[in-house]
């Protein structure tokens, strides 16, 4: 899933949705889904596949477990103030990603994409020590999300297909070098739309 591939797809999927012609269709068995669907983590080849309502069902008691498909969490927790400044992030906008091996991955959306490094794992320590939710960040499925650029203060834990879309709507929305008028609104509109589910 944060694989250069598999982000450029999620992102593709995205943005591009499907015109009234054509369909999404379940990466599994092939039927249609509708616009709403959940996500499976495909471990072996880290990228993440659409499921249909019948195929994410299968492995609904495998949201973090360890077998070669998982279903992908839909909880959101909106945090306290999360210190991300030790985690190397150089702009206000990011997330990031546990994997199964331990380390972590950081992400920011551009209007080319996710810019992505590798976060130092004593960095990342330091700040489950000082917010402990998220040592419960489930691997590769969850991500912390956090947004403090323009003064603003949201920390979130969300499913990682939250953050692409927010790569998808950067994107989408941005013009020129600074990101025009219409990025920054379209951000404040994503985050008041997110809402907590357990």
């Amino acid at each position: 899933m944060t694989g250069t591939g598999t982000l450029a797809r999620l992102i593709r999927s995205s943005a591009d949705r499907p015109t009234s012609g054509s369909e999404e269709r379940c990466d599994l068995c092939g039927a249609p889904v509708v616009a709403e669907h959940r996500h499976l983590y495909d471990t072996g080849r880290e990228e993440t596949l659409c499921a249909c309502q019948a195929c994410s069902l299968l492995f609904v008691d495998n949201e973090s477990g360890d077998g070669h498909y998982r279903l992908i969490r839909q909880r959101r927790v909106r945090l306290p103030p999360v210190e991300t400044g030790p985690l190397g992030v150089p702009v206000g906008l990011a997330f990031f990603v546990p994997r199964a091996d331990g380390t972590v991955t950081a992400h920011y959306p551009s209007p080319a994409g996710a810019t992505r490094w590798e976060v130092d794992p004593a960095a990342w320590q330091e700040a489950v020590a000082r917010c402990t939710d998220l040592a419960g960040v489930a691997p590769d499925v969850e991500a912390l999300l956090v947004n403090t650029a323009r003064d603003l203060r949201h920390h979130w834990i969300v499913p990682v297909d939250d953050c692409f879309r927010l790569v998808a709507l950067v994107r989408r929305e941005w013009r020129g070098l600074s990101g025009g008028g219409r990025v920054w609104p379209a951000i404040e509109q994503f985050f008041a739309e997110l809402s907590e589910r357990p």
